[in-house]
């Protein structure tokens, strides 16, 4: 347990780093290995510094391994670190055969900046990490943060802190210490040395006797929206911190931003520049999960033709910012005489399941009342698992109550066969807000409007509180047809609701203005 103590220096006395540094420089490389059914996976880790240039960068790793194939690993941006610069990691995973021998990764880091690239290929001889380092640091570098996330993970265990520290520091004592306030009091909270395990060429797990020593620690703090932390190191002479260049280390609680967008099937002028738009402001705003619709790809003889699928030349342009997305899209029907026009979600996190369903009668693909669904699933940290569908309705003349019931219907079973902690239906419903579709959906008393209890409290405890009539009628003013509905015992709170693409913050990309909620999980939730 933590003892609290009074003030804190938000910059700890003494930076083990050099205040001066390249364009690009490695932290640390990492190697974790587990064996199972005669196989050793390799988890690779790496984590640079970068001087901070322009906003438009791109950080990778490139590596070779026991196939002798050079591979391009993508890093993507983890916090600012300093005045200027910038801490980016990655990670990949490469599988070996227990009894294949495993030799050493062979790497540089390269940066691409304002048209310059830079590299860190350790003056011409390439890093090497050895199949039996475990961790090996950057030079200069005698102790830092690994795997470094700026969640917190609620429950009793807290944060798990995991520090790399070079043996000639000899340290008598490691600890983290961390504030709730911004220093205006803080916790110290110890760590411990651990064992430096890796896997022998039988698949047996051994320890190494490695320049290297870990050590780690907890920060356990309850209800924290917010903390702050510095790691410590005290030697025979002084105390040694990674306080990450002065910036501190920050987790904050987990939120979901969550945008739903219909882009309007390639029918927009300055189409290429509106994507650029749609990019910066995922990019700028660190949106977690995007919902499309209007998706468009050349129809190519019903073949389709992915260099132009809409979803992924956005997701491709997201790489230049250095942010990966996973991407699952289905198409529904021919858009405008010559698409394949469907929805799509991109997710910053894993889709551990995906799946895509028909909810409408119609399936000639010939008719624009054929309409069918995307469903992708994320384990969104310290909360569970979270179904998300990207939808794209037909009016209520053309049958929206059916599709929405099957809709509704598909979401239900596909909550009982996981474990799932909520629900979210996402996009264009073609339903006005007040409408008869609209209080279907409010009258089926199981979902509720996102966006509108975010932005509008009383409005919403108006329409979604006790049936009363006309109640929907509050709504005339509101023109809304795209949403993002979940339980009404939904344990996400949406807090902040925003309409993007208005041409006010960001420019109009769509005759849909795209509408972005932002979550933060309750109390309590696991």
């Amino acid at each position: 347990m933590s003892l609290a103590h009074t003030i804190c220096p938000v910059q700890p006395p003494f930076s083990i780093l050099p205040i001066e540094m390249n364009e690009i420089q490695l932290l640390y490389a990492r190697n974790i290995t587990s064996a199972e059914k005669g196989h050793v996976t390799h988890e690779l880790q790496f984590a640079v510094l970068v001087k901070n240039l322009a906003f438009e960068k791109q950080v990778s790793i490139l590596w070779t391994g026991n196939d002798h194939v050079r591979h391009a690993l993508a890093a993507s941006y983890s916090c600012r670190s300093g005045e200027d610069q910038e801490l980016w990691q990655a990670k990949t995973s490469y599988c070996t055969k227990a009894k294949q021998q495993f030799d050493a990764i062979h790497f540089s880091l390269r940066y691409f900046v304002l048209g310059r690239e830079y590299c860190d290929n350790n003056q011409n001889h390439t890093y090497c990490l050895p199949s039996s380092a475990g961790v090996m640091l950057g030079p200069g570098v005698l102790l830092t943060h690994l795997g470094y996330t700026p969640v917190i993970c609620p429950g009793k265990n807290g944060n798990l802190i995991t520090i790399a520290i070079h043996n000639s520091l000899k340290a008598k004592k490691v600890f983290v210490r961390w504030t709730l306030d911004t220093w205006q009091t803080y916790h110290q909270s110890p760590c411990a040395p651990q064992k430096n395990h890796t896997i022998d060429n039988h698949g047996k797990s051994v320890s190494q006797k490695a320049p290297i020593s870990l050590w780690t620690g907890r920060i356990k703090a309850r209800r924290a929206d917010t903390i702050q932390y510095a790691i410590g190191c005290e030697t025979a002479t002084r105390e040694i911190w990674d306080s990450n260049r002065g910036s501190n280390y920050t987790a904050r609680l987990a939120r979901l931003k969550v945008l739903t967008l219909n882009l309007h099937c390639y029918q927009e002028s300055d189409q290429d520049e509106k994507f650029n738009e749609i990019v910066r402001a995922i990019a700028e705003i660190d949106i977690d999960i995007i919902c499309l619709q209007e998706v468009g790809e050349d129809y190519n003889d019903g073949k389709g033709e992915q260099q132009t699928n809409a979803a992924r030349i956005l997701r491709h342009r997201l790489r230049k910012y250095g942010l990966y997305y996973y991407l699952y899209t289905d198409w529904s029907h021919i858009g405008f005489d010559r698409y394949r026009e469907g929805s799509a979600i991109l997710s910053r996190y894993k889709l551990l399941k995906r799946d895509a369903a028909c909810v409408s009668a119609v399936t000639d693909i010939h008719s624009i009342h054929a309409r069918k669904a995307v469903m992708g699933q994320i384990d969104f940290p310290g909360f569970g698992l979270i179904n998300i569908f990207s939808v794209h309705l037909s009016w209520w003349q053309d049958g929206f109550r059916p599709q929405f019931e099957k809709l509704q219907q598909w979401a239900t079973e596909a909550v009982k066969a996981d474990e799932v902690a909520e629900t979210l239906l996402c996009g264009d419903f073609n339903t006005k807000a007040g409408s008869e579709g609209y209080m279907m959906i409010v009258d089926g008393e199981k979902y509720a409007d996102q966006f509108l209890q975010a932005a509008s409290p009383a409005v919403f405890a108006q329409v979604f509180g006790k049936a009363s009539p006309g109640r929907g009628e509050c709504l005339a003013d509101d023109d809304r047809i795209d949403y993002i509905f979940a339980k009404k015992s939904c344990k996400l709170n949406p807090i902040a609701a925003r309409v993007l693409f208005s041409g006010l913050g960001y420019q109009r990309v769509s005759d849909h203005l795209g509408y972005l909620v932002e979550f933060e999980p309750s109390c309590g939730q696991k």
